[in-house]
C-alpha cells in the first residue's frame, strides 16, 4: 500500500497575470459598490433637501402679545368682512381652521398659547361676513366688493381683512398666454401696464370699500408671499420657469404698499416676509431664509392657499396688525378716512 508521504505535493503559485486580474476584479468591486453608495447618498440628499417638505406639528407664526385682548376694545358694532381669494376664504384646511374664522373666534381644539386671543374676545358686538372665493383674482375682487358688500349703517365701523393679487401671478400656471389677471411667465417689460392697472385697481377697491362703511372702517391687506423662498425657481414646483417672476412679485407688492401708503385706515399685512423659509426650499440650510427654528412648509398642494399651520401664522400676522391699530380704529377720529400726506 502506497503511504501519502510516498506522493510528492507541488504548490500550483498563481501567475502574476492572474494576481493582477484579481486585484483589478476586487477593485472593480470597490469602485463599484462606492458608486452605488454615492448614488443612494446622493438619492437621498435629493429626496431630503429637494422633495421632501415637512408640514411639522404644533402652532406656526409669530406669538401674538395677551395685554390688547384682555379688555373690550369698543361696545360700538363691528362688522369683519373677508375679501379676496382661496387665502381669505379658506380654501384646502378644516372651516374652523381658516384664518378667517379663527379671528373672529377660537376652535375647541385651539393652541393653548392662543385661547382667548380673537377679535369675539373684545369685540362683543361683532358680526363677521366671508366674501372671499377661491380662485379669483384682483379682477373678480372689484366685482365682488361692488355687487356683495352691501352698505352699512354709518354706526358700524368696518375692519375688512383681504387677500388679492396672487391669483394674477400664478394663473394660468403657464399653460395659456400671458394676459391680464392670469400673467404667469410675462417678461417684466409686457408686465409693467398690467402692474399699474393692479395698482389703479386697489386704489378703486380700497375707494369702494370705503364707501359701504359711511361710519369709517379700516383694512387689512395682506402682501403676497414667495413659495420659492426667494430663489424664483418655480420649475422646481412643477411649473414651467419664469425668468422675471421675483421681479414682478416684488413690483405687485410695491403697488399693495404704496396703496396703503396713501391711506391711515389701510394696513399691510406681511405674509410674504413671514412664509419665507417655509416654502419650497424649507429644509434648504444654505438657503439664506432658512428658518432653524421651524423649517416646515406651510403651503398646500397647489401653491396659492395655505395649510393647516400656515393659516394659523396668517391669523396671527392679521391679529398682531389689527392689535396694532385698535387704539386708532376706535379713537374718536376714527370714524373718517384721512389720506396721508
Amino acid at each position: 500500500m502506497d503511504h501519502p508521504e510516498d506522493f510528492e505535493t507541488t504548490e500550483v503559485k498563481p501567475t502574476v497575470a492572474a494576481v493582477r486580474q484579481r486585484r483589478a476584479r476586487q477593485t472593480r468591486l470597490w469602485v463599484l459598490a462606492f458608486l452605488v453608495m454615492l448614488a443612494v447618498a446622493g438619492g437621498l440628499a435629493y429626496c431630503q433637501y429637494w422633495l421632501w417638505r415637512p408640514l411639522g406639528k404644533g402652532p406656526a407664526g409669530p406669538k401674538v402679545p395677551r395685554d390688547p385682548f384682555e379688555r373690550p376694545w369698543t361696545n360700538r358694532p363691528v362688522l369683519l368682512v373677508g375679501l379676496g381669494d382661496s387665502i381669505t376664504a379658506g380654501f384646502g384646511v378644516n372651516p374652523t381652521h381658516g384664518f378667517f374664522n379663527r379671528l373672529v373666534e377660537n376652535p375647541e381644539d385651539e393652541w393653548p398659547d392662543m385661547q382667548g386671543i380673537c377679535l369675539a374676545a373684545v369685540l362683543p358686538n361683532l358680526r363677521a361676513v366671508n366674501l372671499a372665493v377661491s380662485g379669483s383674482t384682483s379682477l373678480d375682487h372689484v366685482e365682488q366688493i361692488s355687487n356683495r358688500l352691501k352698505r352699512q349703517d354709518p354706526a358700524v365701523l368696518g375692519i375688512v381683512v383681504m387677500t388679492t393679487g396672487g391669483n394674477d401671478l400664478i394663473h394660468n400656471y403657464g399653460r395659456t398666454p400671458p394676459k391680464e389677471g392670469a400673467i404667469y411667465g410675462v417678461s417684466l417689460q409686457k408686465a409693467l401696464p398690467w402692474i399699474e392697472a393692479f395698482e389703479k385697481r386697489l386704489e378703486r377697491m380700497i375707494g369702494l370699500i370705503e364707501d359701504r362703511f359711511p361710519g369709517g372702517c379700516h383694512v387689512f391687506l395682506g402682501d403676497i408671499y414667495d413659495p420659492t423662498d426667494g430663489v424664483g425657481d418655480s420649475q422646481s414646483a412643477g411649473l414651467p420657469p419664469w425668468p422675471d417672476g421675483l421681479k414682478i412679485l416684488n413690483a405687485y407688492n410695491e403697488a399693495i404698499r404704496a396703496v396703503a401708503g396713501r391711506r391711515r385706515n389701510v394696513h399691510v399685512v406681511p405674509l410674504h416676509a413671514a412664509f419665507l423659509g417655509h416654502g419650497i426650499h424649507c429644509v434648504q440650510f444654505w438657503n439664506r431664509h432658512y428658518r432653524p427654528e421651524d423649517p416646515t412648509y406651510w403651503y398646500g398642494q397647489n401653491l396659492e392657499a395655505p395649510n393647516d399651520r400656515g393659516h394659523d401664522a396668517i391669523r396671527r400676522l392679521f391679529l398682531i396688525e389689527i392689535a396694532k391699530a385698535a387704539e386708532a380704529m376706535f379713537s374718536p377720529a376714527a370714524s373718517t378716512p384721512a389720506a396721508r400726506h
